[in-house]
């Protein structure tokens, strides 16, 4: 099976390194001017140093991928998708593997029904260098599927099992779009905070002042899980708090937030986490105070290390 992996930062060199290393054709998608010949992986899976492709356009493509990998930050995602647009009339299929809301939404616009599967992402992969990738935490396996229900199950079980067998844990579950908010929802309550504060998870959830407002975003998130009739796994923001608790943090709970990086470059995903939140409640005539004073220091602190703004 060939593949493309586009967006080739932690997790999408994560994603080549080991498809490459199993065997299967997997070529890099990397910005103009890039150059990558080799990824160096360490961390909870193992340590190895894999030769990859990796091209700076799609016209240097020698064979037609059967599936996209979709890797960027949920800000690149339009971009990202102009950039495949031309691949919407072949035969390939594209792999949303990305954090937040809204990503999903956007390449069905592009790709279109039957042609996009949705994946929850929950390991964790720090790019280290450009070339070295550190796989850091797993809370539990890649998930995906097609919420629509329109793709063929065995084909998606097919394509969980080569993940696995590249060292990638996953599988396959109809009810992806519920992983996907379970996903939402502990970013939301974890990363700006940890962004904000530069702590862990566990200190985020250690500590009365942070965790009231842990439990603030989530009981707000509740709010517009009820009001846009999104399906959860949880009846309500109590049942997932104790999940949250009990189940979720303590493996992660040494883990510092990717957008903690992302806000020191300037550049964080708050707008698909506790924006995107935001976003839906004014639809529906909401507000969300907590998510939104949350998003504000995030953008705050993004236009400081940006340097758009001079104290």
């Amino acid at each position: 099976m060939k593949f493309l992996v586009v967006g080739v930062g932690a997790l999408g060199s994560t994603y080549l390194a080991f498809l490459t290393r199993a065997g299967y054709r997997a070529v890099g998608l990397l910005k103009k001017g890039k150059i990558l010949n080799t990824i160096r992986v360490d961390g909870i899976w193992g340590s190895f140093e894999q030769e990859v492709k990796a091209v700076d356009s799609l016209e240097l493509l020698d064979v037609e991928p059967d599936l996209i990998l979709l890797t960027v930050k949920s800000y690149d995602t339009e971009e990202a998708l102009k950039n495949i647009e031309p691949l919407r009339n072949s035969d390939s299929l594209l792999m949303v593997a990305q954090n937040g809301y809204g990503n999903y939404e956007k390449a069905l616009k592009t790709f279109g029904e039957g042609r996009v599967i949705l994946s929850r992402v929950i390991f964790g992969a720090k790019l280290i260098a450009w070339g070295h990738v550190r796989v850091t935490v797993c809370g539990d396996d890649v998930v995906l599927g097609d919420p629509l229900g329109v793709m063929d199950n065995k084909w998606l079980e097919h394509i969980a099992g080569i993940f696995k067998r590249a060292g990638i844990p996953t599988r396959h579950e109809k009810e992806v779009y519920k992983y996907l908010w379970d996903k939402i929802l502990y970013n939301c309550a974890l990363n700006p905070l940890g962004a904000i504060f530069e702590r862990t998870y566990g200190e985020l959830a250690e500590n009365p002042y942070t965790r009231t407002l842990m439990d603030a975003v989530i009981e707000e998130a509740f709010e517009v899980i009820r009001a846009c009739s999104i399906s959860t796994f949880w009846n309500s923001s109590e049942s997932y708090k104790k999940h949250f608790y009990e189940k979720l943090v303590p493996p992660t709970k040494g883990h510092y937030p990717s957008m903690l990086d992302d806000v020191r470059r300037g550049k964080t995903e708050i707008d698909a986490l506790n924006g995107a939140l935001v976003s839906l409640a004014r639809e529906k005539g909401l507000l969300l105070p907590t998510n939104e004073f949350i998003l504000k220091l995030i953008k705050a602190k993004e236009l400081f290390n940006s340097g758009s703004v001079n104290l």
